[in-house]
């Protein structure tokens, strides 16, 4: 495991969230991470919610083309609030794990409607390296594997599509770099 986080895209964010009165506010809707593992603190006024599993509702794989957490069950009745304690760090298996444990770990949908007032959160992201290549735990050879590079690209234009990073790795044909072997 250690080989596919050296080097990796390791991150902390600072997330800030407004209240719900503010002017063309929005919260996180209902998703999964895409990395591997996120750890994360809240504030005291808290706003995470998570959906457990669900029996006999498969989870998505994001990595699988067409399949999608993004939006899944958005106005559910079954998501569940996670109340802010001090001290303690709520931790996240991704997207990555999924896929490493053939879905043993399964990724934690969760999102983050906005509050009566301002809160923040810190996030950590722990990542693969850009041109980790990986095949789930135990996995033989002739397994396709995944390419974090890849799947993080694909991610990040699918939820957005608009944004301007997105046009230019189109119109530059940028996404060839990935295409590798």
């Amino acid at each position: 495991m250690t080989g596919i986080t050296r080097g990796g895209w390791h991150h902390m964010r600072v997330l800030r969230f407004p209240a719900r009165t503010a002017p063309s506010a929005r919260g996180i809707g209902s998703h999964t991470d895409y990395g591997l593992l996120v750890i994360a603190a809240q504030d005291d006024v808290g706003g995470l919610y998570v959906r457990p599993p669900v029996e006999g509702e498969r989870r998505s794989r994001n990595w699988v083309a067409g399949e999608s957490s993004a939006g899944r069950a958005e106005d559910a009745q079954d998501w569940r609030f996670v109340a802010p304690e001090p001290g303690v760090l709520t931790v996240f298996p991704g997207d990555i794990l999924q896929f490493l444990t053939r879905g043993a770990v399964e990724a934690t949908a969760h999102r983050v409607p906005l509050a009566e007032r301002e809160r923040y959160a810190l996030a950590y992201f722990h990542e693969p390296h850009f041109d980790a290549r990986m095949r789930p735990l135990g996995g033989r050879r002739e397994e396709e594997a995944l390419h974090y590079g890849r799947h993080i690209t694909d991610m990040l234009m699918r939820c957005y599509p608009e944004r301007a990073t997105t046009l230019r790795i189109i119109r530059e044909g940028r996404l060839t770099a990935l295409a590798g072997p």
